[in-house]
């Protein structure tokens, strides 16, 4: 929501809230600043417009607004009563105080710590029962957030703002400008990935955050792609990384080297001169995240894995001759 509309339902807000008697359209115009703008333009339409969007739109985030008929002047009045818009009591139980304390404490590394602190205190104020015993159980989460993309990205997709970025895909010497709507973060193996609608390509894409250089910028305008109801980041990460897959590939990997492969490998033969030969599952991440390994790594089958890794280190290499 852009902070003009935004600062303009608040007001509106404040206006119907704290009044005693209903007020017309002619005070409401009166009293927040767009309207009046927007009336002094010369246009009572567009002010009228305005006001009923934004009615519209109070309504849908809840609250309630009563309409009188016969209002001062005869005018039609408006009022939120302070009554029937009250939030009830916050009532949580000993368990439901332990699992919001655990929530706070995994977004200790990241700029959020503040704002979960300061709502614990709050609640504490409140009454809930935090107990100094649940406060230092043995049961410590973390979730790192070390790349710098993390905060402009997750308020990016909170906010559902288009952003750009530069990315070096796994495997590449350049780094390429991507174009991208966020849609979720999500952490798996350590390591942070962002899904997301790719402009330039037209399609869902993953990125992985430690492969974004520089800063990510927020870009004007909404979102030209559908946002899923559900975004199951890991599920798309773990299908590009060979999860899952139903075919299988051999490679030959220099002992004491690749270990991440090593870690999903079906089988492992010892070779010789210090090669090990590991048959893994066969993805379509699995030729970029092979050429990561260089000449530690060779493939041995399927032909089209080795052809492909083939091509992105000869890639890389041309791309290295020509900054030399």
């Amino acid at each position: 929501m852009a902070i003009a509309k935004a600062e303009r339902l608040m007001n509106l807000a404040l206006c119907l809230m704290n009044t005693r008697r209903p007020l017309s359209k002619k005070e409401l115009r009166e009293s927040v600043e767009a309207y009046r703008e927007a009336w002094q333009s010369g246009s009572e339409e567009a002010f009228n417009r305005m006001f009923e969007r934004d009615k519209d739109d109070l309504r849908e985030l809840g609250l309630i607004i009563d309409v009188d008929e016969n209002g001062l002047d005869g005018e039609m009045g408006y009022l939120a009563r302070k009554d029937r818009n009250r939030l009830p009591e916050i009532a949580l139980d000993a368990e439901e105080a332990a699992a919001l304390t655990l929530a706070a404490r995994v977004w200790q590394q990241a700029k959020m710590s503040g704002a979960a602190s300061g709502a614990l205190q709050k609640l504490r104020a409140a009454g809930v029962p935090f107990t100094e015993e649940r406060e230092h159980s043995a049961l410590e989460p973390r979730i790192p957030a070390r790349e710098a993309a993390f905060e402009p990205l997750l308020t990016a997709a909170r906010d559902r703002r288009p952003v750009t970025f530069e990315y070096r895909k796994a495997g590449a010497a350049a780094v390429e400008q991507r174009s991208v709507e966020p849609w979720a973060l999500e952490c798996w193996r350590g390591h942070w990935y962002l899904a997301g609608w790719d402009r330039d390509r037209g399609a869902a894409r993953v990125f992985r955050l430690s492969r974004i250089t520089g800063k990510v910028k927020s870009r004007a305008g909404r979102f030209t792609g559908t946002v899923p109801e559900h975004v199951d980041v890991r599920a798309v990460v773990a299908r590009f990384g060979g999860e899952g897959a139903t075919a299988s590939a051999t490679v030959r990997l220099r002992q004491g080297k690749g270990f991440p492969l090593r870690t999903k490998a079906l089988t492992v033969r010892e070779g010789e001169g210090g090669w090990d030969e590991l048959e893994i599952p066969y993805g379509p991440g699995l030729a970029a995240e092979a050429a990561e390994f260089g000449p530690d790594l060779v493939v041995l089958a399927p032909e089209d894995l080795r052809a492909d890794v083939v091509d992105r280190l000869r890639a890389v290499a041309g791309l290295l001759e020509g900054q030399s």
